[in-house]
């Protein structure tokens, strides 16, 4: 089975005069820093959504020792999570050539026989298994969450929370192994025989760097029309970025949305200016207010961005309405106003409740929107009251919002 060059346990059975450890070690060097990016990106991105701060927040509540790096998520700069997300998402897609062509590098080594000659081995077979596995497994869901609101069986959060810690332990282990070697294969003048050099090689149709340069050109396409999805002026370029393309409307209230009302099951009779009350409840006790008694209050506008865990975002939109620490004072918090749990009419989809910290609170850009860039809010962008929060995940600002309840969560 070994000698036989029909079958790919066979050294002969891999001839491609491309493969080789220089070849491979050019591109596991880019991955060595390119997955250390995504992994702390998405650790950030994580973090962001509060997790320890309530239920509502925590999609993966049996994390334990996980989660021992999370922190309260800052305000400052207010485009911060549009940053890491968008940095997180668009390197991620961008890797894939070069995760596929590493893989297509190294593969004669996942059919070699025997399967382990030592103790050692099989742990480096086994850590390859994992990185190989964990690999493909993170860049799926993250690439179906991105494209496709996610399709993938059980909850994106958790599969992609615990997948990405296996697949960088594995990681991790396999770095450690390989690094010294990779930097010697990089400084070596000519290419030394090895297990991925085939003893029979076919003809050359291109050579190793040229190669290079087509994986390099491959990344350079996916990141060229993903990018843009981040930036206004560039959003058109963005074809295989479902956020790509054309602003969804005209007007103020033209900017990108990821939850319409009509998918969120938000009945317009709820929302006319008769039915809705906002509900504040705090330690004073439950105040209710109609739309126009709020816009009877202080009112004050920052300019602030939505962005979303798929890697979009618009750009500073002019936000009008209540600051969240105004509403808390209303309910007997004058000085620092505490946490806030925010309640929405939403009947469909996640987060229809959602988790503020303090610090969220108190920032005095942090609003109950009532207007964008000067109109009222369209249904889609959360008639008749949104959550706006600098540096906030999307999913946080809460739209269609009908309670707000301050204190201790």
């Amino acid at each position: 089975m070994r000698d036989d060059p029909r079958l790919p346990f066979s050294p002969r059975f891999w001839r491609s005069p491309l493969r080789g450890p220089w070849f491979t070690s050019v591109l596991g060097l880019v991955l060595l820093v390119g997955i250390t990016v995504l992994f702390v990106t998405g650790l950030v991105s994580y973090a962001a959504y509060n997790p320890d701060l309530s239920p509502v927040n925590d999609k993966t509540p049996d994390k334990g020792v996980l989660g021992f790096y999370l922190f309260a998520w800052p305000t400052s700069p207010h485009w911060l999570y549009r940053l890491t997300q968008g940095l997180h998402v668009t390197l991620g897609i961008t890797l894939i050539p070069v995760l596929l062509a590493k893989l297509w590098s190294v593969v004669p080594r996942l059919f070699a026989l025997p399967p382990a000659r030592s103790l050692t081995h099989a742990l480096e077979r086994l850590s390859l298994v994992l990185l190989v596995g964990g690999g493909l497994f993170e860049f799926v869901t993250g690439v179906l969450n991105v494209q496709l609101d996610y399709v993938f069986p059980g909850s994106f959060y958790v599969l992609h929370f615990y997948g990405a810690w296996v697949f960088f332990a594995a990681f991790v282990a396999h770095a450690l192994l390989k690094t010294p070697t990779a930097l010697r294969n990089l400084r070596r003048s000519r290419e030394e025989r090895n297990d991925l050099v085939s003893p029979a090689p076919a003809e050359p149709t291109v050579s190793r760097r040229g190669a290079l340069w087509f994986v390099g050109g491959g990344s350079l396409l996916l990141f060229s029309t993903t990018v843009g999805q981040s930036f206004d002026w560039l959003r058109r370029t963005a074809l295989l970025a479902p956020h790509g393309g054309a602003d969804p409307g005209t007007g103020p209230n033209g900017f990108q949305i990821n939850k319409t009302a009509a998918y969120a099951g938000i009945d317009p009779a709820e929302t006319s200016e008769d039915a809705w009350r906002l509900v504040i409840t705090g330690r004073t006790g439950t105040v209710r207010l109609s739309r126009a008694q709020l816009d009877e209050l202080p009112s004050h506008s920052a300019a602030l961005p939505i962005a979303c865990v798929e890697g979009w975002s618009t750009s500073d939109q002019w936000w009008r309405g209540v600051r969240l620490r105004d509403l808390a004072a209303l309910v007997g918090y004058d000085g620092d106003p505490p946490d806030l749990f925010v309640e929405s009419l939403q009947r469909h989809g996640a987060f229809r409740r959602a988790a503020l910290r303090a610090n969220q609170v108190a920032d005095p850009r942090s609003l109950l929107a009532l207007y964008v860039n000067g109109e009222e809010l369209s249904p889609d962008h959360g008639h008749p009251a949104r959550i706006i929060v600098p540096a906030a995940p999307g999913v946080l600002n809460t739209k269609w919002v009908a309670r707000l309840t301050f204190g201790d969560l």
